[in-house]
């Protein structure tokens, strides 16, 4: 069975995880996807599989005879889907070999176009596989769990000799909760890749530094004909805070090493206002010196309407996993190495974001990510190859070769 058609199966059941819901897992939709997981390992032959308490997926593949010496290769995926279309509803469409053009969508009137997405023509000739417009299509990480379970299968079947490999599938990545119950050392790997980037081929061992902040105004509200001197807007106190940030720092005017502040929500009215902010960097200095403004924002802002409340929650989320991989960058060459035996020229690129590899890295796992073949994650324009999930298996037996020493690392 090819990477796709596991994917196909996968992505039908819609997991997305919510970062209200204070439960782990924060949907029990995830639940499905796990049991599902753990049956297909049992069915490979994989040994100590299971299911924790908190909806971690874990099995192991012990070495080939002659192999036992090897290090533990660990590779991971999560379940969960972005909260950002919460429907449990996913519908993929295939599109046999693709021509290269735009790709209109069967529902919402969605059209993915090359004009905004150009990497659409290097996927020509390929099966593409989309949603229907209504709902992510699920290949972040779904895609990245396919590739695993199909990479299990053909070690179990004596594709090749191995040293020991482990896998695990997580819930709640996408809300950063992933590895907050993960046993590092019951896992049993000396080293891991997370499975959860964007195209084939693709590396990534710098990720931004990450917090998130949430700043609730209390105004002054009493009826507008008698205000003067007394009301204080929470909605324009509000206003007054995103002001004192840089305009050019966000999302959608950065790129690259490029950190950010990104207003993700804003709601209320003039008694009550409240504003979500993710902040981003990958310099630890620039990420504490973000944190700072946003605070000194707050404190002068809050001085100058004393009779309103202004309260900052800010947490941080994670770290640049750059600062846990300085001694283990042979990680990164081996995944080089295996892209280039699979016939994929490496690409090595910061990441825009972060994965439970981060977090596990500062848990004492090195961990960098490598891509799934996947694009436009969190959105319905959402779209993979299944060829490039193809080469994406291949890169994945190509480091167990490596490790297991059947390739000479380097060469």
């Amino acid at each position: 069975m090819r990477a796709y058609e596991r994917f196909l199966r996968y992505a039908r059941i819609g997991t997305p995880s919510s970062d209200t819901s204070g439960q782990t897992p924060s949907t029990p939709c995830q639940w499905e996807l796990a049991r599902l997981l753990e049956r297909e390992l049992n069915e490979l032959g994989l040994e100590d599989v299971g299911v924790d308490e908190h909806c971690i997926v874990t099995g192991r593949i012990p070495a080939s005879p002659g192999h036992e010496q090897a290090p533990a290769i660990g590779f991971l995926a999560h379940m969960d889907t972005s909260p950002a279309f919460p429907g449990t509803e996913v519908h993929p469409v295939l599109h046999p070999d693709y021509d290269g053009g735009d790709v209109v969508l069967p529902k919402e009137g969605r059209v993915i176009r090359v004009s905004d997405f150009p990497f659409l023509k290097g996927l020509a000739g390929k099966t593409l596989i989309t949603a229907d417009g209504s709902s992510l299509l699920g290949a972040d990480d779904k895609a990245g769990a396919a590739e695993i379970v199909t990479m299990c299968a053909r070690l179990m079947a004596g594709e090749l000799p191995h040293g020991p490999v482990r896998v695990a599938f997580t819930p709640d990545e996408e809300i950063g909760q992933g590895p907050d119950h993960f046993d590092v050392a019951a896992f049993g790997a000396q080293y891991a890749y997370t499975v959860d980037g964007g195209a084939a081929g693709s590396i990534e061992y710098e990720n931004f530094n990450a917090a998130g902040a949430l700043v609730r105004i209390e105004g002054v509200s009493v009826h507008p004909g008698s205000a003067k001197g007394i009301m204080e807007n929470a909605l324009l106190i509000a206003q007054q805070i995103n002001a004192a940030l840089p305009p050019e720092e966000i999302p959608a005017k950065t790129e690259g090493y490029e950190g950010f502040f990104h207003m993700d929500r804003l709601e209320g009215t003039t008694a009550k206002a409240e504003m979500e902010y993710i902040i981003r960097d990958h310099d630890r200095a620039r990420f504490e010196a973000r944190k700072a403004l946003l605070a000194d924002a707050c404190e002068k802002v809050g001085a100058a309407h004393p009779t309103a409340k202004v309260t900052l929650d800010m947490r941080d989320s994670y770290y640049n996993m750059k600062e846990q991989l300085a001694g283990c960058m042979h990680l990164v060459d081996s995944a080089k190495q295996a892209a280039r035996m699979a016939g994929v020229e490496p690409s090595v690129e910061p990441i825009r974001g972060g994965t439970d590899g981060a977090r596990l890295s500062y848990m004492g796992l090195p961990c960098p990510n490598l891509g799934t073949g996947g694009y436009n994650f969190h959105g319905p324009m959402e779209c993979v190859a299944a060829e490039d999930m193809d080469a994406v298996t291949e890169i994945l037996l190509n480091i167990v070769r490596i490790y297991s020493g059947e390739t000479k690392q380097g060469a």
